[in-house]
């Protein structure tokens, strides 16, 4: 579904993709590990076309098409979803209504608003959303874990066949960990997407099971494996990784 090839990537005029290269399968659920600054996050935004990030070379094929010219919304109506880091706030554009027109402009259909908010009800449910946000505008006075939540929301409403999550655990709680992790492994089940997670910490892989586990360092990859090489991980930590395949960014 997704095949990255030889991707080197520049932000702000510095190198941080250095030739990586990564397949997804249908389907397939991967991880992508490592330290602040190792490019997780950089390669995410390159794959979603985010305007911060320039490509020198390389590609990235999604579904047998090039996509490293298009713009962030011609890719998200081929099916791609990228689930930001640090969500901004929009003063003034309604959640609800943000949600419709997303879900409108990805499927290209008008949407039926009882069913909608009927989903929408569903999945506040099993995140735990306070249901006060949702009359709120898009991520305005939301607490780091409520932005957090919103974009698992907007996943399952939107359903794409390849989902990029940059760092969901972050700024959770432990209870909150274990009920975005178990929303994520219901959606990916029920949807069959394909599904590339992002994190620093094993902590929210005690909930679910990876097929495929990849580390990065210095903006390459340097280690790929299975579960085996989260345990790795938690033993050995990222220096060793670092120490072997280059330095941090």
């Amino acid at each position: 579904m997704l095949e990255i090839k030889d991707l080197h990537v520049e932000v702000e005029g510095k190198e941080i993709i250095r030739g990586v290269n990564l397949k997804i399968n249908d389907g397939e659920f991967h991880v992508l590990m490592g330290h602040n600054g190792s490019g997780k996050t950089t390669l995410a935004k390159a794959v979603m076309g985010h305007p911060s990030t320039k490509i020198k070379s390389g590609d990235i094929i999604f579904n047998g098409q090039s996509v490293k010219d298009m713009s962030a919304d011609k890719r998200a109506k081929l099916g791609l979803f990228l689930e930001f880091q640090a969500p901004v706030e929009v003063e003034g554009v309604g959640f609800v209504n943000f949600l419709r027109a997303a879900r409108e402009s990805t499927t290209g259909s008008t949407v039926d608003i009882k069913q909608f908010m009927a989903e929408i009800r569903e999945y506040t449910d099993k995140l735990a959303i306070s249901g006060g946000i949702i009359g709120r505008s898009l991520n305005q006075g939301f607490s780091g874990g409520e932005k957090k939540k919103a974009e698992i929301l907007q996943m399952a409403l939107l359903k794409p066949k390849l989902a990029i999550l940059d760092e969901p655990d972050s700024g959770l709680d432990i209870d909150a960990v274990k009920a975005v992790a178990e929303s994520i492994n219901e959606i990916y089940n029920k949807q069959k997407m394909g599904l590339l997670l992002i994190t620093h910490y094993s902590r929210i892989l005690n909930y679910m099971k990876p097929e495929y586990v990849h580390v990065m360092a210095g903006g390459k990859m340097v280690a790929e494996g299975g579960q085996d090489l989260i345990l790795k991980l938690e033993k050995e930590g990222y220096d060793s990784f670092i120490k072997s395949n280059g330095k941090r960014n």
